[in-house]
């Protein structure tokens, strides 16, 4: 499961902090470590936070806390987060955790086994978020930069200039309708004048 986005695992005590690695060892990903909600917080604020592993109770800033504030910020807000807690089961703990969108509530202290599992199919399903929402973005982008067709139906607008026309060409066309017109008026009045000798040649015949 090779990937840049790293574990981050969150606790003030050494001891576990080190059970915790060991279990994640593994999985084959980039373990980091935080010893306070401040550290946690700094880290996750960097970027490139797959998974964070954080436990409930530290001194100042708590895990609950944090997952607040993640829930808050965009670049944060879809991180998984398991917590880790070593106090025995707790309704009113564990309804505050599913409500901020914890993924997890992990007792301590952990099985590796069981840790590793929740942690790989947490982180997996992540990063194919992760990948789904780049492409995503990326055929949104190319979507804008595509001409947009014309609608179907829709007449195309010639955005060619019409020839200009000059006095001279309106000149010449005029005279050439002309002589056309009178070559008409030519051509009709010796049909008619032809027609008109021969009915009177046929009128002469029948009084001759």
């Amino acid at each position: 499961m090779p990937s840049d986005a790293k574990i981050l695992v969150v606790d003030d005590h050494e001891d576990t902090l080190y059970a915790l690695e060991s279990a994640l060892a593994p999985l084959g990903h980039l373990v980091t470590r935080a010893t306070s909600g401040d550290d946690a917080l700094k880290e996750v604020l960097r970027g490139q936070v797959g998974l964070l592993l954080l436990d409930v109770r530290m001194p100042g800033v708590g895990g609950l806390d944090v997952v607040r504030y993640m829930r808050r910020v965009e670049q944060t807000q879809h991180i998984p987060v398991i917590l880790l807690t070593g106090f025995g089961p707790d309704t009113e703990l564990s309804a505050t955790a599913f409500a901020l969108g914890v993924a997890d509530l992990v007792m301590k202290p952990v099985d590796p086994w069981t840790l590793r599992t929740k942690v790989r199919y947490l982180y997996d399903t992540h990063q194919r978020r992760r990948a789904l929402e780049a492409e995503v973005r990326e055929l949104r982008a190319r979507t804008k930069e595509r001409p947009t067709p014309p609608a179907p139906g829709r007449p195309h607008t010639d955005t060619r200039v019409p020839p200009q026309r000059d006095g001279h060409t309106d000149a010449r066309e005029a005279r050439e309708a002309r002589g056309a017109r009178d070559a008409r008026g030519a051509r009709d009045a010796r049909e008619a004048r032809g027609a008109r000798e021969a009915r009177e040649a046929r009128e002469q015949d029948r009084t001759a």
